[in-house]
């Protein structure tokens, strides 16, 4: 029953190619998306901005994800319909959650690691200042939509079934090394690693959205709010 509720199916093909997509999106894509564009560039003779890239490249992981996962979307979109109102309490209730906890974590952070600078957000807020509309079309929709559907509904979806445990350990770990890895490698510091703790509870409240809801667009439309209050406070 828990299994049905959660939304946690997904066919063999689905499982099997967005495992594969996934790997690819978190340990290959972060190194591999710069070269690609510049010889793309090269080859068309044209120039573009980061923020066009960036635009281009998620606007590409939106057709992947959808292309792979559209039946499980369906699915999703039909347990969205059969329970709208629960939804939207959930999502309510996850906010609330969500700067509560964030608050804790945060102390812990800074006891953990002190000052250290946050290079994800730091890379965001300067995409806010140099394009204010692409990096809130980025951050509030086409990236909590696939990540949500890699990391909730790909990932914890379909470890739930046999683990709850392990679907929110494996969910929330994995979220959380997406915003620091690339950083700590480029920067040859394993001390960014430590940030992975300012994710945790983010990754905990959404997989709780995903799980309390039964649709995975509780989840998608936590994250979306969560990171539309970060962008406001970032733009005041």
């Amino acid at each position: 029953m828990s299994r049905k509720k959660s939304g946690a199916y997904m066919s063999r093909g689905e499982q099997i190619a967005g495992t594969v997509f996934f790997a690819v999106y978190l340990l290959v894509l972060p190194f591999a998306v710069g070269p690609l564009f510049s010889l793309a560039e090269l080859l068309l003779g044209i120039t573009l901005s980061a923020a066009v890239e960036t635009l281009i490249y998620y606007y590409i992981l939106l057709a992947v994800t959808v292309v792979i996962f559209h039946g499980f979307l369906a699915r999703t979109s039909r347990r969205l319909l059969d329970n709208l109102d629960g939804a939207v309490k959930t999502v309510l209730a996850g906010l609330v959650a969500l700067y509560g906890l964030n608050e804790l974590a945060y102390r812990l952070i800074r006891m953990a690691v002190g000052a250290r600078t946050n290079l994800n957000d730091i890379t965001i807020s300067a995409r806010v200042d140099g394009a204010p509309h692409m990096t809130l079309l980025i951050v509030v929709f086409l990236a909590p939509f696939v990540e949500e559907v890699l990391f909730r509904g790909l990932v914890f979806g379909n470890l739930k079934g046999r683990s709850r445990a392990a679907a929110y350990l494996a969910s929330c770990l994995l979220f959380a090394l997406l915003h620091v890895w690339q950083f700590a490698v480029v920067n040859r510091d394993l001390t960014y690693f430590l940030l992975m703790v300012q994710y945790l509870v983010p990754g905990l409240v959404l997989a709780w959205a995903y799980e309390h809801s039964g649709t995975l667009w509780a989840s998608v439309a936590l994250h979306a709010a969560a990171n539309a209050l970060s962008i406001w406070t970032m733009m005041d």
